[in-house]
C-alpha cells in the first residue's frame, strides 16, 4: 500500500512474520481456555485478511486439541452502511460460511479493529446464517477510535494510533508478504 500510494509513508514495522505467528499461537491457546476446549467452536474470518487468520487459528487449535476445527468465510461487502446510501441487503447463501453456525461458539476473526463498523456489519451477516450460541471477536490489532460499543474478546496487540495513521496488515496468503506496518497519510 505504501509503495503504490505516494501519499502514504511507512512509519515503522509493528510486527514481523515471527511475531504474527507467536501471537496467533497465544490467541489459539486463549480461545481454547476461554471455551473449555474446541468442541463447540467455529472460526469465521471476515474477508479479506480475517480469512487466512481464521484458517491459521483453526489449524493451530486443531493441532493442540487433536480434533478438526471449522473455519469459514464471511463476506460483508454488501452490509457496510458507509459504502452506499442505499439500504441494499444481499441474498445470503446459507452455505457460504462453510458450516452451520447455529448453537456454536463463533469466533469472528478480523485483522484490525478500528471504528467497529465492519464488525457490526459482520454480525448482521453472521445472524443471517443462523443463531450462534455465543459470538466472540478476535482481532490481530486493536487500534482504538471506536464509533460503536464493540470490544474484542481476543486481541493480538493494542496499538494507539492517530487519525492520519493506518495499520497495514500484510499476510502471505494475500500479499506475498508477512508483517504489520504503521503508515501515515502525508499531503
Amino acid at each position: 500500500m505504501a509503495d503504490k500510494h505516494p501519499n502514504l509513508r511507512v512509519k515503522g514495522r509493528l510486527m514481523s512474520a515471527s511475531e504474527i505467528q507467536r501471537t496467533l499461537v497465544r490467541l489459539a491457546h486463549e480461545i481454547i481456555e476461554k471455551n473449555n476446549g474446541a468442541d463447540a467452536i467455529g472460526l469465521v474470518g471476515i474477508k479479506r485478511r480475517g480469512v487466512p487468520l481464521a484458517q491459521r487459528l483453526a489449524k493451530l487449535i486443531s493441532d493442540i486439541e487433536k480434533r478438526p476445527v471449522d473455519a469459514g468465510i464471511l463476506d460483508i461487502s454488501f452490509y457496510r452502511d458507509d459504502l452506499s446510501t442505499y439500504d441494499t441487503r444481499p441474498v445470503v447463501n446459507p452455505g457460504s460460511i462453510g458450516f452451520d453456525v447455529t448453537g456454536r461458539n463463533i469466533i469472528l476473526v478480523d485483522d484490525v479493529l478500528y471504528t467497529g463498523r465492519t464488525i457490526r456489519a459482520a454480525l448482521d451477516a453472521l445472524f443471517d446464517h443462523g443463531r450462534p450460541r455465543q459470538v466472540q471477536l478476535l482481532v490481530l490489532i486493536d487500534r482504538g477510535h471506536r464509533e460503536l460499543p464493540i470490544e474484542a474478546t481476543f486481541v493480538g496487540r493494542t496499538i494507539q494510533t492517530s487519525d492520519i495513521e493506518i495499520i497495514e496488515v500484510k499476510l502471505q496468503e494475500i500479499d506475498n508478504d508477512e508483517q504489520v506496518l504503521l503508515v501515515e497519510r502525508v499531503d
